[in-house]
């Protein structure tokens, strides 16, 4: 099979546990584009996060941001944009903040959260240190459903904080029958993120290539969440991490190295030195476009 696309989850995949990106997985992405593969990000950060590890990474293509619901090279001209209404926002805020949970609105221009003291210091640093660069506005506010009542936001992405698993179950549950508007997407154990309804890491990856002309089965997707099952599962090959959990291992075609042994370089080596160059394959006429 001839792969076109090599769409990669960031954290757990790309970045390594200390939230740097070690030298040979920038040479296999250059090495990749090299030979004229298209290269994506698809993650559930936002859009300026994402774009900082893009250009370490010199990868220029739109980025599947917002669990797929902003697409874009840059923020300002954005291929594919979703967000959730002032009114659902608001309401789904006003349910959350029944439950003891850190609830963080993101904007591709800002994030919003709530001032909640958290007890599980691990929940603290996740929240506190989600990769964002130093120009992307973070505001703390006592209460949100106050603010939004004030200043309503449309955002795409809503992300969720839990202490407890319960809390969690419960809020899926919950909001899952209350709107029709909105999809729940757990995770792990601990967090959800909220997006418009029809929006996932999927359909985003889904839309790119329709874009491009590139077929799933054409692609090659690299993930270690819960929420890269359903990519791992329609790429033409779908390869998980090492440190990726059983079910998402399962779900896969083939298993890499972990993100701290280098594991996406070690299958793009793997993979992409048997195949040739795009163009070399355009004028052997093995591919049309």
């Amino acid at each position: 099979m001839i792969y076109r696309l090599l769409a990669l989850n960031i954290d757990g995949t790309l970045l390594q546990s200390n939230g740097k990106i070690h030298k040979s997985t920038k040479e296999a992405i250059e090495y990749v584009q090299q030979k004229g593969i298209y290269v994506t990000l698809v993650t559930s950060r936002s859009f300026p996060s994402a774009k900082k590890v893009a250009k370490a990474l010199k990868i220029t293509a739109p980025l599947i941001t917002h669990q797929g619901a902003f697409i874009a090279s840059t923020a300002e001209k954005p291929v594919y944009v979703k967000r959730i209404n002032e009114d659902i926002t608001y309401d789904t805020i006003r349910f959350l903040e029944g439950l003891p949970c850190q609830i963080r609105l993101v904007h591709e221009q800002f994030s919003l959260a709530n001032k909640l003291k958290l007890n599980n210091q691990l929940l603290a640093k996740t929240v506190f240190t989600s990769g964002d660069p130093v120009f992307y506005s973070q505001q703390f506010v006592p209460t949100l459903s106050d603010y939004l009542h004030d200043q309503p936001v449309t955002t795409p992405k809503i992300e969720v904080y839990f202490e407890d698993e319960r809390d969690l179950k419960d809020a899926i549950q919950a909001l899952r029958k209350m709107y029709t508007e909105i999809d729940v997407i757990q995770l792990d154990s601990l967090r959800l993120d909220i997006v418009p309804a029809g929006v996932s890491k999927l359909t985003g990856l889904s839309y790119l290539g329709n874009q491009l002309g590139i077929k799933q089965s054409e692609m090659v997707y690299i993930g270690d969440g819960l929420d890269d099952i359903p990519l791992i599962e329609a790429a033409g090959l779908g390869v998980s991490m090492w440190n990726a959990s059983f079910e998402v291992k399962k779900a896969s075609d083939w298993v890499t190295r972990s993100e701290n042994e280098h594991g996406v370089a070690y299958m793009v080596k793997e993979h992409f030195r048997k195949q040739q160059p795009i163009e070399f394959l355009r004028k052997m006429k093995i591919i049309k476009n």
